[in-house]
């Protein structure tokens, strides 16, 4: 039986993945984390949810913790939980890839791991390893990511993961960059790694990641979108609690999990 605390327990993802966790015959609840609602029992089972992680650690034995909060605390959360030996499933966006470089050390130090994805839905795994193997054979792409218009982070946490690891297969063919550019140079959106990506904010999107690979009078598009509920989100994160023990250092992309390495 894998123990497990949920950070953000009481959010828009958190609060479904408890439910699920506790219908697992694999999975106990042991912990959970929402400072605004700490000393109130997580609903339909006899935890009691805390203040802190530091907290939430020193009361119950814990395998595995899941972290959906904000881009602000995601960090310090990760390195207090690796550092006790407990192993980490991150669906939090905004850690950049010197972020996951550190964890890794902190991870490897402490005999644990660290699995994140900045999009834990199934599908959203298959354009991952849809895009890399796409990226093997073409020259060129770039990545659009489109959010509701409150969304903080840009770009998104799964636009991001995916420009970092597209970065990683080759550095696609520069177009339209540089000195001979006319007009603000933002306009052809941000750098990362070596991936152009384009953040668009605007009502009605939730989060959709496009990657458009164009070629001679061709062009490939993968496109994966969310709906309005966390439903996508937590078959991946269970998939992630139930892998994380037993592995060592950090692991991203729920692809790695399903296809392989």
């Amino acid at each position: 039986m894998t123990s497990v605390c949920i950070a953000g327990v009481t959010g828009w993802v958190g609060a479904p993945l408890a439910r699920a966790v506790l219908e697992a015959e694999d999975l106990e609840l042991a912990g959970a984390v929402a400072r605004s609602a700490a000393g109130r029992p997580v609903e339909g089972s006899d935890v009691t949810i805390s203040a802190t992680i530091e907290d939430a650690l020193d009361a119950a034995s814990t395998d595995v913790l899941i972290d959906y909060t904000a881009p602000g605390a995601v960090r310090g959360h990760a390195e207090v939980a690796l550092r006790r030996g407990v192993g980490v499933v991150v669906g939090t966006s905004g850690l950049t890839a010197t972020d996951y470089a550190e964890l890794d050390a902190i991870a490897r130090d402490a005999g644990v791991a660290l699995i994140a994805a900045g999009n834990f839905s199934v599908m959203a795994a298959v354009l991952f390893h849809s895009a890399l193997l796409a990226a093997e054979e073409l020259e060129a792409w770039e990545v659009v990511d489109y959010a509701y218009d409150g969304k903080p982070d840009a770009p998104s946490g799964t636009a991001r993961e995916l420009a970092e690891r597209l970065s990683g297969v080759r550095t696609p063919a520069q177009t339209a960059s540089g000195d001979g550019l006319i007009g603000p140079p933002e306009a052809r959106g941000a750098r990362i790694g070596t991936t152009q990506v384009h953040s668009l904010r605007l009502p009605s999107f939730t989060v959709s990641t496009e990657v458009m690979f164009g070629g001679p009078d061709e062009r490939l598009s993968l496109r994966h979108d969310a709906g309005a509920s966390a439903t996508p989100y937590i078959g991946g994160t269970l998939v992630a609690a139930r892998a994380v023990v037993g592995r060592v250092g950090v692991t991203r992309g729920l692809d790695r999990l399903l296809f392989g390495e």
